[in-house]
């Protein structure tokens, strides 16, 4: 069922509690400084809906791994400040082109007197940003005094904050039973380019998927095999199905205690097109310096390791993907952060761009996969690059994720 939406009901001059995914990188410096701001960014769209409403606006966010306690390093600050200056940077429509104008301000903590405080002081068009939710270990545990402290901050709940929604968490999963809700426009936009890509794909579909571990995609797997037209398979990963299949691999990574599950999948995907690498890039060690070879077959020798897939897997591969409509993109073909190993990472980028200038959906998710992308310059040519790695994999498993099951159907 398709999910409430902050389209679907007037919110005006309502006081809001958002959920965000503010989990963004940080550098080592101090203050430390935000590396990547693609996640707030991803939020504006939303905030500026409900602040053109007449909202006042809490915005709440973890931020890395805290675990319970209050450490300055995973302090939302920084967020605070650049959100700020992308806001005073965003022009309103209704104002013959001025700057919104607007600043956020920053709470100590998430919850308790002063946060009230500061919550019930707020104007129409006042945003605060609240101090991690991590820093309690009542967040992680869906602690219900803590959801509902967080939910006496406002009168209703947009839950905006994808990367999180497979987490059973207080701010994702508790706070809706204390508050109306409806997902915010992030949140909507994943839910409809994975779900239509799941439930009504334009044909061919083909998921591309790798990484380093098959026990991480088992359950995609399993449940793309009766959606799509053809799987393809690189990464690490790719070396426990061959080696399943009796090929030497060498001193590549392998889950011996995956080689079982691998046959049977592959046994499974018979009715589908399910590449593997038909040859390598190989290396001695796994290090820039490491001496380099192409193999000319399948096979891989003692002492070596698969590094990237090789030429002829790269033209297999990408025939497959220019002929797509729907392409889902989860996981490297390589150890791409080592230029020397990233060429087939790269073809496959290419390839997912140019079938998505020639009319394909393009569906990039997973944190590797996406920076991967960003990395050859390719974002802005997909259809949809997902904020969500963790998720976006539940969802492709077709998993029921709290953080959307918890919001009210349409």
């Amino acid at each position: 069922m398709p999910k409430l939406t902050i389209r679907d009901i007037d919110l005006k001059n309502k006081k809001i509690l958002m959920r965000a995914d503010y989990n963004v990188p940080l550098d080592k410096s101090s203050p430390r400084q935000i590396t990547d701001d693609t996640r707030i960014k991803e939020s504006i769209p939303t905030i500026k809906h409900l602040i053109g409403q007449g909202c006042s606006l809490i915005l709440c966010s973890h931020l890395g791994r805290p675990k319970g306690k209050a450490l300055p390093e995973f302090s939302l600050k920084p967020v605070a400040e650049r959100l700020s200056e992308l806001l005073g940077q965003e022009v309103n429509p209704h104002t013959n082109g001025q700057s919104i104008g607007v600043r956020v301000k920053f709470a100590s903590d998430c919850v308790g007197d002063e946060v009230k405080k500061l919550a019930g002081s707020l104007k129409p068009k006042d945003i605060l940003l609240l101090e991690n939710l991590r820093f309690h270990p009542e967040e992680e545990k869906n602690n219900e005094n803590f959801a509902k402290q967080l939910s006496e901050l406002a009168e209703f709940f947009v839950q905006d904050a994808f990367g999180t929604v497979h987490r059973a968490h207080a701010s994702t999963a508790g706070v809706n039973k204390f508050l109306p809700s409806a997902a915010g426009f992030l949140l909507e936009k994943e839910i409809k380019y994975l779900g239509d890509s799941l439930q009504n794909p334009k044909r061919p579909f083909v998921a591309i998927l790798g990484g380093a571990k098959v026990s991480d995609k088992i359950g995609v797997i399993e449940n793309l095999i009766p959606k799509v037209d053809a799987i393809i398979i690189g990464g690490a990963m790719a070396y426990t199905f061959l080696k399943a299949q009796g090929i030497r691999v060498g001193s590549s990574r392998v889950e011996e205690d995956k080689l079982e599950v691998a046959k049977e999948i592959c046994k499974k995907s018979g009715k589908i097109t399910f590449l593997l690498p038909v040859d390598h890039v190989i290396a001695d060690k796994l290090d820039k310096a490491a001496n380099v070879e192409n193999t000319n077959g399948i096979e891989i020798k003692d002492g070596w390791m698969g590094v990237d897939i090789g030429d002829s897997s790269i033209s297999r591969y990408c025939t497959v993907i220019l002929s797509a409509k729907t392409i889902v993109l989860n996981g490297p073909m390589g150890v791409f952060e080592i230029d020397r190993f990233a060429k087939g990472t790269n073809a496959i980028s290419y390839a997912i761009a140019d079938a998505t200038s020639n009319g394909a959906v393009s569906i990039i998710g997973g944190g590797d996969s996406v920076s991967a992308v960003k990395k050859a310059g390719l974002a802005e040519k997909m259809s949809h690059i997902s904020t969500g790695g963790g998720a976006s994999l539940e969802f492709l498993e077709g998993k029921e994720l709290p953080g959307i099951a918890a919001l009210k159907d349409k």
